[in-house]
């Protein structure tokens, strides 16, 4: 067999038209503009309708991915769609994904990685196209976190936002592609970022929706001194695989989960603030959507060409993390 590579060949994205600003923020929870974008960076965030899901978005972004690489949806071998914010609790979005872009042929599942859910799923992408089993594979991020947000809680409502993106990874014989991933995760800390109500543990009664398990929880202190650390470590692991330094890198997409912790990180990897992007003023923190919704910004406006050297490295709740290099 001829040693494949996983390249993406097409990308896209979608955004609720709803946009919550800080402004907005300051009518119905004790906070303001400056707080908030002294502590995040976030200036605004979309939020979806009550008749606008998950899949909504995910199908949306899909078919735009699909367009740019010049596939049909009927050509896909398996879709792949990370999110915790599902439509439901069965069947995966990822089928009703499916469905929607009348993919017939394709394998479909989720996988709940929280914010690193796109790297887990290029990840596995990834090994299914070098293993030779597929060919062509849609991997869908998509987040309706506005669902989960407690607006009374000022450390959680300022920071989520919903939104979408894809990516089409095809099997190429070309020296591009996938370089290098890096995932892992330490379930010490998953009470650091979490929502207990809904499982097995808590699941849905008058006490847990009384008691606000349903919403998400966050110990935001704690949380980014490991996001920093584990987002340094992980980025230089995946850059030592492949051996390249962070001098190497022609643009740097991290998850957009506060923006000093973006800056912390790219301090700490030496990488210059040209080689950066950041969408967080605007789109705030859509989990596992932000890095594809990036990847497709920059990719429409020019910012990755052919040949180009892409990281992107993500952390989230579980917690979990991860890094991957890709060639354009």
């Amino acid at each position: 067999m001829k040693n494949l590579n996983a390249a993406i060949v097409g990308t896209g994205h979608a955004l609720p038209k709803g946009v919550l600003t800080n402004a907005d923020l300051e009518q119905v929870v004790e906070t303001s503009d400056e707080w908030i974008m002294t502590r995040t960076g976030i200036r605004e965030r979309h939020i979806a309708r009550p008749d606008e899901y998950t899949s909504t978005f995910a199908s949306a972004a899909a078919r735009q991915a699909l367009d740019m690489a010049h596939i049909e949806a009927s050509e896909l071998d398996m879709i792949i769609c990370a999110t915790v914010c599902p439509d439901m609790m069965l069947p995966a979005t990822a089928c009703l994904i499916q469905s929607q872009l009348k993919a017939r042929r394709a394998a479909a599942y989720d996988i709940a990685a929280a914010c690193s859910g796109f790297l887990y799923g290029l990840t596995l992408a990834e090994g299914v196209i070098k293993s030779g089993r597929c060919r062509k594979v849609l991997l869908v991020g998509a987040e309706l976190l506005s669902r989960y947000v407690d607006y009374t809680d000022r450390a959680t409502c300022v920071i989520f936002g919903d939104g979408a993106g894809a990516a089409v990874i095809e099997a190429t014989e070309e020296p591009r592609g996938v370089l290098a991933t890096r995932i892992q995760s330490d379930g010490d800390f998953a009470e650091y970022l979490y929502t207990p109500g809904g499982g097995t543990r808590y699941p849905a009664t008058k006490e847990t929706v009384n008691g606000r398990l349903h919403y998400i929880k966050m110990r935001g202190n704690e949380l980014f001194k490991v996001a920093v650390r584990s987002l340094t470590d992980i980025s230089r692991q995946v850059l030592d695989d492949v051996k390249m330094s962070p001098n190497d890198i022609d643009l740097f997409v991290p998850h957009q989960a506060n923006q000093r912790i973006t800056e912390a990180v790219m301090e700490r990897l030496g990488l210059e603030p040209s080689k950066v992007y950041s969408n967080i003023d605007r789109i705030g923190n859509t989990s596992s959507a932000s890095i594809p919704i990036g990847l497709d910004e920059c990719v429409r406006a020019g910012r990755i060409g052919h040949g180009d050297i892409v990281m992107m490295a993500s952390f989230g709740a579980g917690v979990t993390y991860g890094a991957v290099i890709v060639r354009w």
